[in-house]
């Protein structure tokens, strides 16, 4: 991991960051995922994983929240950095708790509740179990119900600033949320991030349904539709099975979703001003991702005003840091990232 404050190029950058600078430490584990209940926390760890549910209100609005952290809150604890994951725009907060049997941790909650952290999501308006409306949960959307969520996680914890995960639109809502809010917002990690779109596959295939998420407030989201998040940009970087049980789980809340984010990603871009993004912020992409150029990244990344950033490209992972088989390793940038000694801009 590579993190100038002035860098002398791109290219350099690239070399230094790239294939194989990145090495993971944390050992997988095996935990299993129960609804509103604990899971067990493995030998030695010492206490067991707490889990909760919470309700966050945008005027009519219902948003679901949930939380993990290891054993639940008690009164005089010291308080437990907070970190708040912002899914996407074609999944749920199942995003980050899903535990597939017998192929290894992909909670991300649970890595980070097992690192120490306070760990809380949330399913956006039109997602999951939140209430579904009239609306299309575009990225100005999101910011407003982090908004509200961070009533929720104030009223709590009694602390006032998260760090935050943002994945895909995620990290389009979670960046933007941390320009309209930066007294909220300690660190910010941009995962699979794009910024103006110039020169996406990805973005460029999607564009040619842009009419439909013009005048359609929900699209179709099959089964097919979750299987291609594995297999869109580099068959092999993550396991297929995974995608089976993410599926089985996403569609119980229906097969359609929100259409706003795809719209801004088609149509709006860029919807982030980067010098409006004044937290330390954390960029990682995997080396195969194919919704944002390395100069799309290395554009937004060179403008962000706080001297305290990091870039990193992620060999072996596409899309999904979170579901790829080399997920580990962002596992660890991202933790040391958020646990870095601040930097003195010089």
């Amino acid at each position: 991991m590579f993190s100038p404050a002035r860098p002398t190029s791109r290219r350099t950058l690239m070399r230094q960051v790239g294939l194989g600078a990145i090495v993971a430490t944390a050992a997988p584990w095996q935990a299993a995922r129960a609804e509103g209940q604990s899971a067990a926390a493995p030998g030695g760890a010492g206490a067991d994983i707490w889990s909760h549910e919470y309700w966050a209100k945008k005027g009519d609005v219902s948003l679901y929240m949930f939380r993990k952290r290891l054993g639940g809150p008690a009164a005089g604890e010291a308080p437990r950095p907070l970190l708040f994951l912002v899914h996407g725009s074609s999944l749920s907060s199942l995003t980050f708790d899903i535990t597939p049997p017998g192929r290894g941790d992909y909670s991300l909650m649970n890595v980070f509740a097992r690192y120490g952290f306070d760990v809380w999501t949330m399913d956006h308006e039109g997602y999951g179990r939140s209430s579904r409306t009239d609306g299309n949960s575009d990225v100005a959307s999101g910011v407003e119900d982090l908004k509200a969520a961070m009533e929720v996680v104030q009223r709590e914890t009694g602390q006032s600033r998260v760090h935050l995960f943002g994945e895909s639109s995620g990290a389009l809502r979670a960046a933007a949320f941390a320009s309209a809010r930066p007294d909220n917002v300690g660190r910010l990690a941009l995962g699979a991030l794009t910024y103006t779109g110039k020169g996406s596959p990805t973005l460029s295939k999607r564009a040619e349904q842009v009419e439909f998420y013009r005048t359609h407030n929900r699209r179709p989201r099959d089964r097919e539709m979750i299987r291609s998040i594995f297999t869109r940009d580099k068959p092999g970087t993550s396991d297929p099975a995974v995608g089976e049980v993410l599926a089985d789980a996403e569609l119980k809340y229906g097969d359609t979703i929100p259409t706003g984010t795809y719209l801004d990603m088609t149509a709006n871009l860029p919807v982030v001003d980067p010098r409006k993004v004044k937290a330390p912020a954390l960029v990682v992409r995997g080396e195969h991702d194919g919704i944002a150029t390395e100069e799309d990244l290395w554009d937004f990344y060179r403008q962000l005003p706080n001297a305290d950033r990091q870039y990193a490209i992620l060999p072996g992972l596409a899309h999904s840091l979170v579901f790829g088989i080399n997920r580990q390793q962002f596992w660890h940038v991202m933790q040391a990232f958020l646990t870095t000694p601040p930097v003195v801009a010089v």
